[in-house]
């Protein structure tokens, strides 16, 4: 295969990907003619068949299916290449999407301002989401880098801690609850509980926490979103269990009371992902080192007054 092309290679990626020589052509904004003919050329010189063909459904075969492995690789290759020459001329510009799970709206839109200040080439767009939608933004390749709690997986990623993830157990200020001290993780049993949906990473820190404890809360609500939790906990209705990095300025308010309960605060981290089979562009990488460099930072100014400290919690 020394002959090959590397258009032959992106040709015959794409038609793997998609089983068909027509949905492949009009992706590459070909001919299926002019797809057919690379294809076959791309066979002959290897000597062997690369897909079995059934009328207009092709599948790859046992050779194409080896191949392809080394062809990604070289494709692969060819980007790093391209993106290291990038890097050389400092082409840090173009558009940057960027996945986010919605508890990091309370910080990241911050940090990211701070960030264009130094990188005003950069246009950045953010996707928000729950934890299991940002998985699938990551396996999509939706996004170049997603902030999240914990990381897929199931996928092949590259996950880089930059700052810790408190989240703790929160009542309304007046709440009998405040006047007995530290609490027992069984008081989740008596006291109803409101909570973020199922997929959420706080509810995944949630279900750990109890599983770890021994006990199974009283999930009286479950609610998509911060916001409207916040409200009916500062209404009365029920205990939750959020971020702390949801819940500054109403700690300040005193509108919300932190609840002394042993194992808490539940320290998680905060993580910049990005698949490895994707090669970060030169913006990119730019704000990757600008999130591990300056997050824990950020984040510590802003909210390391409100982490509580004491019998029972566990910094």
């Amino acid at each position: 295969m020394k002959n090959a092309t590397f258009r032959q290679l992106r040709i015959f990626v794409e038609v793997a990907r998609c089983e068909s020589f027509s949905k492949a052509a009009a992706s590459l904004h070909l001919t299926p003619p002019a797809v057919t003919m690379q294809i076959k050329e791309l066979e002959s010189q290897l000597g062997m068949p690369l897909f079995d063909r059934q009328g207009r459904q092709v599948t790859l075969s046992t050779v194409g299916e080896y191949m392809l492995v080394y062809a990604r690789k070289i494709l692969a290759t060819l980007k790093d290449a391209e993106d290291a020459a990038a890097r050389l001329q400092r082409l840090e510009s173009g558009r940057l999407n960027v996945g986010m799970v919605s508890t990091a709206g309370y910080f990241l839109p911050g940090l990211l301002a701070e960030f264009n200040q130094s990188h005003p080439g950069v246009d950045v767009r953010l996707l928000v989401g729950n934890r299991e939608m940002l998985v699938k933004m990551l396996q999509f390749n939706e996004v170049d880098i997603a902030i999240m709690g914990r990381p897929p997986r199931d996928m092949s990623t590259r996950a880089e801690p930059f700052s810790v993830h408190p989240h703790v157990f929160v009542c309304a200020p007046d709440h009998p609850l405040l006047k007995e001290g530290v609490l027992s993780p069984q008081v989740l049993r008596d006291h109803p509980m409101i909570t973020r949906e199922t997929g959420s990473g706080t509810r995944g820190a949630l279900d750990e926490f109890s599983r770890a404890a021994g006990v199974e809360p009283v999930i009286k609500m479950e609610l998509w979103g911060n916001e409207i939790i916040k409200q009916a906990v500062m209404a009365g209705m029920g205990l939750s269990f959020l971020s702390l990095h949801t819940i500054g300025p109403e700690l300040d308010l005193q509108r919300i009371a932190i609840l002394p309960i042993q194992g808490a605060p539940v320290m998680r981290g905060w993580n910049c992902v990005h698949t490895l089979a994707k090669v970060l562009s030169p913006a990119a990488q730019a704000l990757r080192h600008y999130v591990l460099e300056n997050g824990q930072t950020y984040l510590a100014q802003r909210f390391a007054a409100h982490i509580p400290h004491g019998p029972g919690h566990v910094l």
